[in-house]
């Protein structure tokens, strides 16, 4: 059930790990972005396409600038995106049971060079996949939501959809209305952070006093 409207000042940034602009991910993100609309939250879809994408090299270059050292591929760009933006969607597709290798690059570079633009804001995972390796692709992307202290955004059932192309994915009727909740449940979960900041609620502070080698 919809709620009154309200006016689009929150907005999700949504990211296309696939290369395919147009596919399986595309669709499964159009879903969630069309819902969220109709919630009353301001959407914006990225996708990374199928050019070349810089892997984090561990340089340290990135400390005290926040953004990463490499800035030929659109992770800089996003990053300074989700500076801005409320909540997160990240979509791909399921490669040899795992997240496309260019989104998890990305993820990495931009968690590291700027985790501030994401702590404490809430964030869902997505797969589109043929058959298998769906849970296991999940689980890889949502490592970089509770790194960052970010809210995990759940549905009525884990969020993914099937379907090897976009024509086959429409006839998975409870993938996509997985993502149909799981949207309802990101904009109830941003009026809540909302309602909260608005009565003085603020997120804690946590402790970084320790940081532990496990062979000392």
């Amino acid at each position: 059930m919809i709620g009154p409207r309200r006016r689009k000042t929150t907005k999700v940034l949504l990211f296309n790990g696939s290369p395919r602009p147009e596919g399986c991910t595309a669709l499964a993100l159009g879903q969630i972005a069309r819902e969220l609309e109709r919630q009353g939250v301001g959407t914006e879809l990225l996708t990374l396409g199928p050019g070349p994408v810089r892997d984090c090299i561990g340089c340290g270059g990135c400390q005290g600038r926040g953004r990463c050292v490499f800035g030929e591929d659109p992770a800089n760009q996003w990053l300074e995106k989700a500076r801005q933006a409320d909540g997160f969607v990240f979509g791909s597709p399921v490669y040899f049971a795992h997240p496309a290798g260019q989104l998890l690059a990305v993820m990495d570079r931009m968690f590291y060079a700027g985790g501030d633009a994401f702590f404490h804001k809430p964030a869902a995972a997505v797969v589109t996949a043929r058959r298998a390796g769906t849970t296991a692709s999940l689980d890889a992307i949502q490592k970089h939501f509770s790194d960052a202290e970010m809210p995990v955004v759940s549905s009525t059932y884990w969020n993914m959809v099937f379907g090897p192309e976009p024509g086959r994915l429409k006839q998975d009727q409870e993938g996509l209305q997985t993502l149909r909740n799981l949207a309802r449940n990101l904009a109830w979960l941003l009026r809540c952070l909302e309602a909260g900041r608005e009565k003085g609620i603020c997120p804690p502070e946590a402790e970084r006093d320790w940081r532990t080698d496990f062979n000392r």
